[in-house]
Formats: structure tokens, C-alpha cells, sequence
């Protein structure tokens, strides 16, 4: 069956890790965007697809039309219309549940050695259907990133430390350095699940591209909950991908 839609994890997948969309990857996306539906899904916030992604894609408005946004990981849902970016809904946590999850985040980071004294911007946001942690800032530079956490012990030593505190919600890695934390059952598949309601596109006409398939990584779930999935191992391959559904759509 054809691709209708192609799904895009963001860092590391469409651009490296909170770094703006390169030009080749413009030119690729734009050229995509003239044949399918494009969605791109991260836990990011809408400020980060802004920056990222929307500051340095030179579409039309006809290819921005086809352009879903889905920040963090679809509990938030974007549309362009006339001229702007619609949000079209939002769930948020409940107020005191991300109180209590910013607490055991900071409380348990700092028990494991784990709270950067001198981090590069926040460490702990609150994105309202998100709380994200990330461990060296969120402005921390791609090479303290990659080096702070390669195995990923860090990471699971603070999600399996904070988890019962808030059993209500999911505590799970994200990026390379992050945690997040979201109402059970969000994650990315919940994400594409949604998007299947909203756009009427069938699952089986939709493709995710990411460059965290792997089981401990967040895009895993789309891959576990059966959409067609292909695994990159940064922009410059996806660029390649892209090149590939193109001529494949023609």
C-alpha cells in the first residue's frame, strides 16, 4: 500500500539534537511535502519545532498545509491555517501531579550525584503535558551530551528512582540526556495513534522514521505497536530516506 503520511522523530532524526533544520534537509522536506503528508513528533515543545524546524523550512503555504506538528509526543496537535499555526487540541497534566514529579526529579537527581550545578539553561521544564529532565541543560552542547550518559545507566537509575513517586505517571528516557514524564500510555504511538484519528489516514498508509528504534529507545513504541517503521542513524541518512520515498511516490 502507498505512504499517505511520513512521521519524523526531530533530534538527531530530521536535525542534530536542538540544532536547526540544515539546508539539505529543507530542500528534502519541501520536496516531500509536494507528495505526502508530513508529520514530525518529538517531546519537544511547540517553541522547539518553532526554532528548529519552522525558522528554517522554506515552504509554501500549500506544503505547510500537509505539515502536521505533534509536540510532546502528540499530546499537543498543530495545523497551519491561514497564515498560522492552529493548535487544535492539548492535554495537560493535572497541576499537582507535575508538582510532585518536578520535585522527585530534582530531589532524586541530586541524591544520585545526578543535578549539574552549572547547567547550560533549565533543567527540569514543565511543558504542561510533559515534564522533561534534562540532565545537563536544555541548551547543553551535542558533545557534553553525547558524553555524559553513553550506556545509559544514568538515565534509568533516576527513571527507576523516581518512578514510584508518581505511579500514576510514565517515567521513561527520552533524548541522550533527558527524562520525561507524561500521563500513562503517552508516548509516541499514542502520538501516531492520534494522528490516525485526526488526519483519517489508515496506519498501514503511514511510515515513522527515528533514530531511537532500539527497545530502550522513545521511538521504540511506534515500532512496538506495528507501524511501519525505518531506523536512521542521523539527518544526513534520513536525508537519504527521503530522497528514497520521493522517488518512490513520483
Amino acid at each position: 500500500m502507498p505512504v499517505k503520511l511520513v512521521a519524523f522523530d526531530l533530534d538527531d532524526t530530521l536535525a542534530p539534537s536542538k540544532s536547526p533544520l540544515p539546508a539539505r534537509m529543507d530542500a528534502a522536506l519541501c520536496s516531500l511535502l509536494d507528495h505526502v503528508d508530513v508529520c514530525i513528533i518529538s517531546g519537544g515543545q511547540m517553541g522547539q519545532f518553532t526554532a528548529q524546524v519552522l525558522d528554517n523550512l522554506h515552504a509554501s503555504d500549500a506544503q505547510l498545509a500537509r505539515l502536521h506538528l505533534m509536540p510532546t509526543c502528540g499530546t499537543r496537535y498543530y495545523r497551519y491555517d491561514n497564515g498560522a499555526w492552529v493548535e487544535r487540541y492539548a492535554h495537560d497534566l493535572d497541576p499537582d501531579l507535575a508538582a510532585r514529579a518536578v520535585s522527585s526529579l530534582e530531589r532524586h537527581a541530586r541524591a544520585l550525584g545526578l543535578w549539574e550545578e552549572n547547567p547550560w539553561g533549565q533543567i527540569i521544564e514543565n511543558r504542561g503535558s510533559q515534564i522533561t529532565f534534562s540532565a545537563l541543560g536544555q541548551e547543553a552542547p551535542l558533545e557534553a551530551k553525547r558524553a555524559w550518559d553513553p550506556d545509559g545507566t544514568k538515565k534509568a537509575a533516576l527513571r527507576d528512582a523516581v518512578a514510584p513517586d508518581v505511579p500514576e505517571l510514565d517515567v521513561r528516557g527520552g533524548g541522550s540526556t533527558s527524562i520525561d514524564i507524561t500521563t500513562r500510555g503517552i508516548d509516541k504511538a499514542y502520538g501516531m495513534g492520534k494522528l490516525v484519528e485526526e488526519t483519517g489516514i489508515a496506519a498501514s498508509e503511514m511510515l515513522f522514521v527515528g533514530d531511537r528504534l532500539d527497545p530502550e529507545g522513545n521511538d521504540y513504541p511506534v515500532k512496538a505497536a506495528g507501524y511501519a517503521t525505518r531506523a536512521v542513524s542521523g539527518w544526513e541518512e534520513c536525508v537519504s530516506v527521503i530522497e528514497e520515498i520521493v522517488a518512490a511516490v513520483r
